[in-house]
């Protein structure tokens, strides 16, 4: 494990070099997308692991890419959700937070087969996306998720991420957040 300081200046690199992108046809930029889902995690009333996850849940759409075959035609990064979970736990976040990250496309999968209604509301971008994720889970799929042991915040943050797209929403700045990862990192070392 990396010392916690070079881990939040990585993230805050990240943040300042690629937030400000286009969050692949939405609405909002990538960090505006972070910002309103950690956001919707706290008004929840999440603990503070949901919360960063949430925060960070796409951040392996940020993360540098070798080849132009590891992105979805101008809509993120192939497996981002599990890249971002990767580069989460060798840095040494917890593993709720890891798998909330982990499983939010897998969430979607499994939310598209068992609500017809639930894929009619997505977006284009986020139908676009579906097809290089998988599409929707088969029933076996299905049942073997339902077993996740973090299968309910799973979900959770799926709906945040999904309701995190409203231009101009008023959120706390990314350092609020930055400062949450900061103190989850150093209690995991006492």
């Amino acid at each position: 494990m990396q010392p916690i300081e070079q881990t939040i200046t990585e993230i805050t690199a990240l943040l300042r070099e690629q937030g400000s992108q286009d969050y692949y046809g939405e609405p909002v930029s990538q960090l505006e997308h972070m910002l309103q889902c950690a956001l919707l995690a706290e008004r929840a009333g999440s603990d503070n692991e949901t919360i960063i996850a949430a925060f960070l849940h796409d951040i392996g759409h940020l993360l540098p890419a070798e080849s132009a075959t590891e992105h979805m035609d101008g809509y993120g990064r192939i497996d981002h959700e599990g890249l971002g979970g990767a580069w989460l736990r060798e840095r040494g976040f917890s593993e709720k937070i890891v798998a909330l990250v982990e499983n939010h496309v897998n969430a979607k999968r499994y939310l598209t087969f068992k609500s017809p209604a639930y894929y009619d509301m997505l977006s284009e971008a986020s139908r676009k996306t579906l097809e290089f994720q998988g599409g929707r889970m088969t029933a076996e799929e299905a049942h073997t998720f339902e077993h996740n042991h973090q299968f309910v915040g799973i979900l959770q943050v799926r709906r945040w991420d999904e309701q995190a797209k409203v231009p101009g929403l008023k959120t706390p700045n990314a350092g609020h957040y930055i400062q949450k990862c900061e103190r989850h990192l150093k209690k995991r070392t006492l």
